[in-house]
């Protein structure tokens, strides 16, 4: 049987050179980063060269980027710390997040009884900014917007720069879950006056379990898990030094191919495009059928099946081998259905079955026909 996979907004596969860097960090270097020997010496002066290595390709500072466990750990270790450590009172945040960020939002508002406020969104899911300049506008409370670059779901692209600008205009601090857009989109945090970003390797070919926070210097925030004095006082724990090398050599790849790597994913992307629209009544969510409105990673159509055959489809697909996905990996096995699409679409457009495709340099032409063909058929029968 053939097998596709085409789930990458949910995990990637690692690239060979990060799991070689890996394997050679876990055979010769076991010491632990906070250790004074030699052994401990050496492992802390890889775990620093990655930060520097991050650091550059972003235009930050070295000390601006703390590793984490992944997207989730630093969306909660920025969001939490500014209610507590920077006096933030009302987070203004949009109902399409990601759940790292909208369930943290909620449970911020029980615990400490901040203001949580919601952009208002467009019918493609894009929030509004007139609206949002009236949130930063509407009193005196410290605020925090956060706002995802790319939505995880839909694709839809957001300008970051008139959000950051709007922001400074109105003192507040911003913040973006950046996980899907590290790695695959060129950032310079010297031009854009963005306070904290969050990352997650395993969306960029590498390792799961590791990820980094950026956190514009002198912000304030104290750390959210305390012990140690690992990552400059930010994140107690012994270091995982092996995924952290994993973690720089992904990231490193990924920028230093991102030109090729980018124009080739965007290909496949617009031969999908135009296969899929051999299937009548197909449909795009969001901005994902527009080539510049949208990630070149990520396609979310609505098919044109009947309530029966949507609950078989994602079965269906998985026997015939193709890995994709109604939305977030994250949400797997719930009943609630997207939280993204209910923001976008009608009682009517829910009923259809939705797809999220998300490609990989890893993918061909082939994987798509393959499953352009699969679908065909299940609409035939």
């Amino acid at each position: 049987m053939q097998k596709v996979y085409l789930d990458n907004a949910a995990t990637t596969q690692v690239r060979q050179e990060v799991i070689d860097k890996m394997q050679e960090a876990l055979a010769s270097c076991f010491g632990n980063p906070s250790s004074t020997h030699a052994y401990g010496r050496t492992a802390k002066t890889a775990v620093e060269q990655a930060r520097k290595t991050i650091a550059k390709y972003l235009n930050a500072q070295p000390a601006e980027i703390i590793f984490t466990s992944g997207g989730t750990e630093a969306d909660n270790m920025i969001l939490r710390s500014s209610v507590r450590d920077l006096g933030v009172q009302t987070i203004i945040t949009s109902r399409v997040e990601h759940h790292a960020v909208l369930h943290t939002a909620e449970a911020l508002e029980h615990e400490f009884g901040i203001s949580l406020q919601y952009v208002k969104l467009d019918s493609y899911g894009n929030p509004d900014l007139s609206h949002l300049e009236q949130l930063l506008k509407k009193d005196d409370t410290k605020k925090l917007v956060s706002l995802m670059h790319i939505n995880n779901e839909i694709g839809n692209k957001i300008d970051v720069a008139a959000i950051a600008k709007l922001c400074k205009e109105n003192e507040a601090f911003f913040h973006s879950d950046t996980v899907q857009s590290i790695g695959h989109f060129n950032w310079d945090v010297s031009e854009i006056p963005i306070d904290f970003m969050a990352a997650a390797a395993h969306k960029f070919h590498g390792p799961k379990g590791v990820g980094f926070a950026f956190i514009r210097k002198n912000t304030g925030i104290k750390p959210l898990i305390v012990g140690g004095s690992q990552e400059r006082g930010y994140r107690a724990g012994t270091e995982a030094y092996h995924n952290i090398v994993g973690l720089e050599t992904a990231f490193v790849e990924a920028y230093e191919n991102l030109e090729t790597e980018t124009a080739y994913i965007k290909d496949l992307k617009a031969y999908f495009l135009k296969r899929i629209s051999e299937i009548p009544g197909v449909a795009f969510n969001g901005h994902s059928g527009d080539m510049e409105k949208s990630t070149y990673t990520v396609v979310n159509m609505r098919l044109p099946f009947d309530e029966q055959k949507s609950l078989m489809l994602l079965f269906h697909l998985d026997l015939k081998g193709i890995a994709c996905s109604k939305g977030s990996a994250c949400q797997s096995g719930s009943d609630g259905g997207s939280h993204v699409l209910a923001q976008i679409l009608d009682e009517e457009e829910l009923k259809k079955p939705s797809l999220r495709i998300s490609f990989s340099k890893y993918n061909t032409r082939e994987d798509i026909d393959y499953l352009v063909d699969v679908l065909k058929e299940f609409a035939a029968n």
